[in-house]
């Protein structure tokens, strides 16, 4: 879950929230559950346990001063926003295994527009306001907020593709250059290159190869590595082009016979 989900959840589940005059804010069922990141149901079950068996989230909803009669009363009327942050809380970290990164990304926000509220509210401190300025609600500091991240986001996400579209150019340059330094092609034994090819090879057909390969390089002056192979003791290392004349002469050889 990203900063930029959560930005089109809450433009999803804008119309589901409202802001009465004196700038307190609710949020349908629906809409709550969408910032939790589940399904609606759970919630309402847990607002219907108030009367008789509290759960978990019933009684931190309790113990925030909401009684079970309000808690039936949201599934009509809407979550007070207050309600709203014990609830992200508790699928952020109550919920054991309900618990999900979506309600804690949520929870988190919230938490940061609250204190922030809360020392402006001790502080005393407001914003000058035009004539056509309204505070804001938490919900909508967290759109701004979560349209930021988002933003923020996505600028990373462009800079990560151009980066990658550089490295990919880097890598044809270099690609080049072996190409360049490497007139020859690069260096395979006779089993290796066969097997590159998608060919079967005996190993009759493989010392006979070697030999013409080997007899090759020595009338073209190139040096001929070795290396360690289980399966051959030491094996020679051809050039490409190399290998590519002996495979196509035994394919003559065949033809012709």
């Amino acid at each position: 879950m990203s900063h930029i989900e959560i930005a089109q959840i809450i433009e999803q589940i804008k119309q589901e929230i409202e802001v009465d005059a004196s700038g307190n804010a609710k949020a349908s069922i629906r809409a709550t559950a969408r910032l939790a990141g589940v399904d609606h149901t759970a919630i309402i079950n847990h607002l219907q346990s108030g009367e008789l068996k509290p759960t978990k989230l019933a009684q931190m909803l309790m113990e925030q001063g909401f009684n079970a009669g309000e808690l039936k009363e949201w599934r009509t009327e809407g979550i007070p926003d207050k309600a709203i942050a014990i609830i992200l809380e508790y699928y952020a970290f109550y919920a054991n295994r309900y618990c999900n990164p979506q309600a804690r990304l949520v929870c988190r926000s919230f938490n940061t527009i609250g204190i922030r509220a809360w020392i402006q509210e001790k502080l005393g401190w407001t914003k000058p306001a035009t004539a056509n300025e309204t505070a804001m609600t938490q919900i909508q500091l967290l759109a701004a907020i979560a349209q930021q991240m988002a933003e923020q986001e996505q600028r990373l996400l462009q800079q990560q593709q151009q980066q990658a579209e550089i490295l990919e150019r880097l890598k044809a340059v270099e690609v080049e250059q072996d190409r360049v330094n490497t007139p020859s092609g690069h260096k395979y034994s006779i089993v290796g290159f066969a097997n590159l090819q998608g060919l079967e090879i005996s190993a009759k057909e493989a010392s006979a190869k070697g030999k013409k390969a080997s007899a090759l390089c020595r009338k073209q002056g190139i040096e001929i590595e070795r290396i360690h192979d289980p399966r051959f003791g030491r094996v020679g290392l051809y050039p490409e082009s190399i290998l590519i004349d002996v495979f196509s002469t035994n394919s003559k050889e065949k033809a012709t016979a």
